[in-house]
């Protein structure tokens, strides 16, 4: 008996994420708050928990309380692994 593998390409896409600006730190930097909403394991109630990260914005387009989408990128310094993706409305 013979098995044959066929081999697939699975093509990932990039971890995306709706935020809001709540800073702008330097050249081409902006802090954009994350919140989810998580289940607590052992109490079930439910939770919004908040992350924050920094991400690159080339062209310096965000303002503060702006709601933006980041998408993952390679790392472009130690703490920036965000890029801007788009502004929405």
């Amino acid at each position: 008996m013979t098995t044959t593998s066929a081999t697939t390409n699975i093509i990932k896409k990039p971890q995306t994420f709706k935020g809001v600006v709540v800073k702008t730190s330097g050249k081409d930097t902006v802090v954009v708050s994350v919140s989810r909403y998580v289940k607590h394991p052992k109490y079930k109630k439910y939770q919004t928990r908040i992350s924050k990260y920094l991400v690159h914005d080339p062209e310096n387009t965000a303002q503060v309380g702006d709601k933006v989408t980041i998408v993952a990128s390679r790392p472009i310094s130690k703490m920036k692994h965000f890029v801007l993706l788009e502004k929405t409305i």
